[in-house]
């Protein structure tokens, strides 16, 4: 005969439920999903980087054509 409660071993000895170890794979399982939204996150900020710093250049090439303009 087999038993469905995957604890039974702890409950028959009075271990603490959750067990350290169910603990810790719990706290694994939500640090993992931090590092997933942080990594999402990094991914987006360094898009947006991108855009402000090829934003800057162009800005930075008119002004060079505007600057030779009023220098010639």
């Amino acid at each position: 005969m087999t038993n469905q409660d995957p604890n039974w071993f702890q409950k028959k000895w009075g271990f603490p439920n959750p067990t350290p170890g169910d603990a810790i794979y719990q706290k694994l399982e939500e640090l993992e999903d931090r590092i997933k939204i942080l990594e999402e996150e990094n991914v987006e900020t360094s898009n947006l980087l991108y855009e402000i710093m090829n934003s800057m250049e162009a800005i930075d090439r008119r002004i060079d054509i505007v600057f030779e303009e009023f220098t010639k």
